[in-house]
């Protein structure tokens, strides 16, 4: 009896699913990644065995290698209204335009009769500027005014929110403000010192110390 012969065909791949895949993912990061701000300055920190991770609403005060300190809030919307009270104490009157880009930066260094000048520049400007840090010297403690002022407004904020949800029936979380001090490896303790004492001097006793995960045997 004859066999039946089946007749032979090339196999063949749809890719049509696998492109709309990639286009897919390329599409989702595109609209999902954020432009990395330049810092105006790398803190090399010293290493600890501390694993806990740097709090979402926070208050940073960086030091770097010179001593010189540096200043940053976490929240896009307090920086803003922090930059408005502050200009209202150095007779500094803020453009929206110049509060937007604010807003979007990163920590920065400058003393109040800079920082126009410092929220023009270009990343690539930011990048070589050599910032002299924030004033916290007797006479013009410009870092006490920042800390004070940012931690007013957060609170201020979060008490507006807490009532609109209240308002609304919603749920509403609070997450504390903490504060946290980035010191570089290199730089003087009395000049951290001093960072502390503004802190305190504002009656903020409970704050962060940033280091580097040591490495060893011991740690996984």
């Amino acid at each position: 009896m004859p066999k039946i012969k089946l007749p032979k065909g090339n196999p063949s791949l749809d890719m049509t699913p696998m492109v709309d895949l990639a286009f897919l993912l390329v599409t989702f990061f595109m609209l999902t990644a954020s432009v990395r701000l330049t810092e105006p300055v790398i803190v090399d920190t010293p290493d600890s065995h501390s694993d806990k991770l740097l709090p979402e609403n926070v208050i940073l005060l960086t030091v770097d290698k010179r001593g010189k300190p540096y200043f940053n809030i976490s929240n896009a919307e307090v920086r803003v209204k922090t930059l408005e009270r502050m200009g209202k104490q150095y007779n500094i009157t803020f453009t929206e335009k110049e509060k937007k880009a604010f807003g979007k930066m990163s920590s920065f260094g400058v003393p109040m009769n800079q920082m126009k000048q410092y929220i023009a520049m270009s990343e690539k400007e930011k990048e070589k500027f050599n910032s002299p840090g924030v004033p916290l010297d007797s006479l013009d403690n410009q870092l006490s005014y920042w800390i004070r002022y940012g931690h007013i407004q957060e609170r201020t904020l979060a008490k507006e929110a807490q009532t609109n949800a209240k308002r609304l029936g919603h749920q509403f979380k609070d997450t504390p403000l903490r504060f946290a001090i980035k010191a570089d490896g290199q730089a003087n303790f009395l000049n951290v010192k001093d960072v502390i004492k503004v802190l305190t001097d504002n009656d903020i006793y409970v704050f962060n110390l940033i280091t580097n995960l040591e490495k060893g045997d011991d740690i996984k």
